[in-house]
This record gives structure tokens, sequence and C-alpha cells, in this order.
């Protein structure tokens, strides 16, 4: 499944615990957001509305969009020289 608002690509780091994560999000919430979208890729994606009408939908928005926004800043902050490195998501 994509962002249905064609952002930015999702982006994987490694926690401090050697975990794969989405960059933004603990293990756990990656693991949900994985599990997540690979339930609503059987149902299809653009069932044609707007906003998620499903639950799993709703939390599968959330969830990207707080790895999206998480993405956005990291960038915009190492554009202006405040970072230089990734974080360690925990």
């Amino acid at each position: 499944m994509t962002d249905p608002t064609n952002n930015s690509p999702r982006r994987y780091v490694v926690d401090g615990n050697g975990r794969r994560v989405l960059f933004g999000l603990t293990a756990e919430e990656t693991s949900e957001f994985e599990r997540l979208e690979a339930s609503l890729a059987l149902y299809g994606e653009g069932a044609g509305a707007d906003l998620p009408v499903s639950g799993p939908e709703r939390r599968w928005v959330e969830l990207y969009g707080k790895h999206d926004i998480a993405w956005l800043r990291w960038m915009a902050d190492r554009r202006a020289g405040r970072e230089r490195n990734l974080p360690v998501f925990n």
C-alpha cells in the first residue's frame, strides 16, 4: 500500500536494539503498521473515499502520518545543518 496522499515513501532505520523500524515509529508500531498494510492490501487500494472508513485504515493513516512527519522534520533539520546522523529510535 502507498501513502494515500502520495507523500514521501517510508524509510526504515535500525533502532537502539538492532531492530529494523520505520523512521519515527517504535518496533511495536512498525509491526502494527506492516500487519495493517498487509491486511488492507488484501482488500485492494483506493475505495474512492477521501477519508478511511474502517478503524484499521484510520490507524494505518495515523501511523503513516507519524512516520512521515518524523521523516520530514529530520530532513528539514538536516538541510538546515542542525543534525547530521539518523536518530536512534527505541
